[in-house]
């Protein structure tokens, strides 16, 4: 069984910024896909940003250019760096991976990002 775990969520003011970190009890270095999906309240979870094998980054277009998603592979962990945050931004935030030769999917169980106006 791999574990996510989410930290860095919070109540910020819009504008501000936040950095989420994900730790997994895998390593990274052979996965095919990682990084960050959102649930606000009443809606459907929705991709926020994910990096997959050979470096392709996809992000959602409400956040291109405010948020930024990297990982660091010796530490196995994802972060998710979020700046001029906005008060549509908040939602609780989930850590996604999978690896290619592990029919499971994993999550992490979510942290909440609150940004006021």
């Amino acid at each position: 069984q791999v574990h996510l775990v989410e930290s860095g969520g919070g109540l910020v003011q819009a504008g501000e910024s936040l950095r989420l970190s994900c730790v997994t009890s895998r390593s990274t270095f052979s996965v095919n896909a990682i990084g960050w999906y959102r649930q606000a309240p009443g809606k459907q979870r929705e991709l926020v940003a994910l990096t997959s094998k050979g470096g392709v980054t996809n992000y959602a277009d409400s956040i291109q250019g405010r948020f930024t998603i990297s990982r660091d592979n010796a530490k196995s962990t994802v972060y998710l760096q979020m700046n001029s945050l906005k008060p549509e931004d908040t939602a609780v935030y989930y850590c996604y991976a999978d690896w290619s030769w592990d029919p499971n999917h994993y999550w992490g169980q979510g942290t909440q990002v609150t940004v006021s106006a």
